[in-house]
């Protein structure tokens, strides 16, 4: 179910049951090869993927383009809510979907500058309703809900996500092959070490001067539809456990 397809009372009439998912992704610079709109048109198509498995039993809210980009900033095109406003703006979004009775809400992210804030969204949120007993607030990242490191088989270079990478350039080229630019002469970009485990504070000119981390040069419409196929059906599978939480536990079962 998409909710910009649906009238109020249809909305209305929707199980307050229901998962309600909200896809939020980013407009920024993903190198010199791929479009700014890269990370919604993936996450846009890992949701209409996955809601063709899960039919009605999830209602999608229209996907989020502004996205927490200011460590691309320095880079034509980006478009970019300052962290703390773009909080506020999933914490609003959280806030509409409890005014209107839904009790299990999900951010699906597709942008690696989402993944902080959205999970102070969904944490926030719960302290702000914490004599509830009903909610399930929850914040995922599509790339990171299978098994880590991710293993796709063989001819796959990386095992985790980079930057207008092996991974996203290769879903652009099964995607709109038309949209990527020159990509055999690109010189890789490491992805390095940043204090691991600790978590470093950094701009994208920290770590990479064109703009992309990884090695596009392995990318491939083949590998594109490796990924567009994991990841979708990862999502499916922990949508349909938001779907079957019994409304009380703490967890559920995979």
């Amino acid at each position: 179910m998409r909710l910009e397809e649906m009238s109020w009372p249809t909305v209305s009439s929707v199980s307050r049951d229901a998962a309600v998912v909200v896809p939020i992704a980013a407009v920024e610079q993903h190198g010199a090869h791929l479009p700014v709109f890269t990370d919604s048109m993936l996450l846009g198509e890992v949701v209409r993927r996955s809601a063709e498995v899960l039919g009605d039993e999830v209602v999608w809210a229209p996907l989020l383009w502004l996205g927490n980009s200011h460590h691309h900033m320095d880079f034509p095109g980006t478009l970019s809510a300052a962290p703390r406003t773009y909080l506020d703006v999933l914490g609003d979004l959280i806030e509409n979907m409890l005014t209107h009775g839904f009790r299990r809400i999900v951010l699906l992210n597709g942008h690696g500058g989402n993944i902080v804030p959205a999970s102070q969204a969904v944490f926030e949120a719960r302290q702000r309703h914490r004599q509830r007993t009903d909610l399930l607030l929850l914040s995922a990242t599509y790339w990171l809900l299978g098994s880590q490191p991710t293993d796709l088989g063989p001819g796959f270079v990386q095992n985790s996500m980079g930057h207008a990478c092996e991974w996203e350039t290769s879903m652009i080229l099964k995607l709109a092959p038309r949209l990527v630019g020159e990509i055999d002469a690109i010189e890789p970009v490491s992805m390095g070490d940043p204090f691991e485990p600790a978590s470093r504070g950094w701009i994208t000119k920290d770590r990479s001067a064109p703009g992309h981390i990884g090695d596009p040069r392995q990318a491939s419409a083949e590998k594109g539809e490796i990924l567009f196929s994991r990841f979708s059906e990862d999502v499916a599978a922990f949508l349909k456990r938001v779907a079957s939480w019994d409304g009380r536990s703490w967890g559920s079962e995979k």
